[in-house]
């Protein structure tokens, strides 16, 4: 009520929302999960009062891109498990785990040495790095399987675009460029910047009257069921709460392996 009422902001509504499904800062399979908001990297100038500029908050970050729709209606309509234990879903990734927490904070200890542990000790390959904004949304556009959806860190921590450790994250195959601090789209002249503009597009109108549609796909009535299916929002099973009764799983290593994996790919929030 507060938040239609206009009292509290887009930002901590979204703050509470993540906290009352679970989410919560001191769990990357569980990180606070926030909205890609713009589509428009590649202007010199950003028009906040041009519907144009904002992505489709309605559509799953998979599916924003009206090509990769069919891809992903035809890879639900053909799943078929033969033991009948995994139910058919759109997208075999989430749009948020740990590992992208770590890839997007990868500047910032600790979640740098979190990614060495995780990458068997070393950086992970620089054109898997996180290193450009625009190149990262157009990964989005391109690519149907990565479905990524940001961290509340956009909106506020501009540190964790500057490589400020000076930490040696290796060069580019093809262009041969040594990543560094994270290239921003050109209407951002510095990552604080970047936050102001990000911010205030996260507050703008536009976002404000079609935010409550990106809700219902992350925490409301089209997470599951009917709705989900409709709007091509289904998810691997073992992401969901109580898909899996781990405890009733008497074989130790069956139940490790399971809790790997839910660890691993990412949970989508309790339903609210």
């Amino acid at each position: 009520q507060k938040w239609v009422n206009r009292e509290i902001s887009n930002f901590d509504y979204l703050i509470q929302l993540n906290t009352m499904a679970g989410r919560t800062y001191n769990d990357l399979a569980q990180y606070p999960v926030f909205p890609w908001i713009l589509r428009d990297y590649t202007s010199e100038e950003l028009d906040l009062n041009n519907p144009a500029v904002f992505r489709d908050l309605s559509k799953p970050i998979g599916v924003v891109n009206e090509k990769n729709a069919k891809t992903v209606k035809e890879k639900y309509e053909n799943f078929e498990d033969p033991l009948g234990i995994i139910d058919k879903f759109h997208y075999g990734t989430h749009y948020s785990n740990a590992a992208g927490v770590m890839h997007y904070l990868i500047r910032v200890e600790p979640f740098t040495t979190l990614h060495i542990q995780l990458q068997s000790g070393r950086f992970d390959c620089a054109d898997r790095q996180f290193h450009s904004i625009p190149a990262t949304w157009q990964a989005l556009m391109d690519n149907p399987n990565d479905v990524k959806e940001l961290i509340p860190e956009f909106f506020y921590f501009p540190e964790f675009l500057e490589n400020q450790n000076g930490f040696n994250l290796g060069q580019l195959q093809m262009s041969k460029e040594v990543v560094n601090d994270v290239l921003l789209p050109k209407w951002a002249h510095s990552p604080e910047d970047f936050i102001y503009k990000h911010r205030k597009a996260l507050e703008s109108e536009y976002v404000s009257a079609h935010l409550h549609e990106w809700i219902d796909l992350i925490f409301g009535y089209k997470q599951r069921g009917p709705a989900a299916v409709e709007a091509l929002n289904v998810f691997y099973y073992c992401t969901y709460e109580g898909a899996v009764d781990l405890d009733a799983l008497t074989d130790e290593k069956e139940r490790k392996a399971l809790e790997g994996m839910i660890n691993n790919f990412g949970q989508t929030p309790c339903q609210l």
